[in-house]
């Protein structure tokens, strides 16, 4: 059922990138707002790009309640042990976690995915869940395809936003 939903999204998410000719950030804040309104376990969803220079990642699109979290240093975090691990993070329960930013009371878990370019992290996408434990291996896998669909769309503009 899951894996159905998830097709289906995948498929309107690739549609409307190629028929559009938003900016970068509009298809990526679209991608956002599409995630959260259809998947009932997605309440925040948005991108953090990396900056190198400085080793931090930076919140680009999000669609949910507002953050503080708009500047992660690499390291802090689950999205900024992402940046450094390049390896998709799923947490169950975000009150294990010694290393974890609440960016609300209401979260319960996390999952972020790094996006590559040219196989370089150059960001991800992070999804919190007021649900303990929704996230498994089709979210990891549909969530990969989203950011390569991402990369693949948009590619080096990427770097600019």
């Amino acid at each position: 059922m899951k894996n159905q939903a998830f097709n289906s999204i995948l498929l309107d998410i690739s549609t409307h990138l190629s028929q559009t000719k938003n900016s970068v950030e509009e298809g990526i804040q679209w991608v956002c707002e599409t995630l959260k309104n259809n998947l009932t376990a997605y309440q925040w969803v948005g991108f953090y790009f990396a900056e190198p220079i400085t080793k931090t990642l930076h919140l680009k699109a999000y669609a949910g309640a507002p953050t503080d979290h708009t500047v992660i240093p690499f390291g802090k975090g689950i999205c900024g042990q992402v940046a450094l691990s390049n390896a998709p993070f799923v947490v169950p329960d975000v009150t294990l976690q010694d290393n974890y930013i609440a960016c609300s009371v209401d979260v319960r878990s996390e999952i972020v995915v790094p996006l590559f370019l040219e196989e370089k992290n150059i960001g991800q996408i992070d999804i919190d869940s007021h649900q303990p434990d929704p996230f498994d291996e089709e979210d990891t896998q549909f969530l990969e395809a989203i950011c390569k669909l991402i990369a693949d769309t948009y590619g080096n503009a990427l770097l600019e936003i």
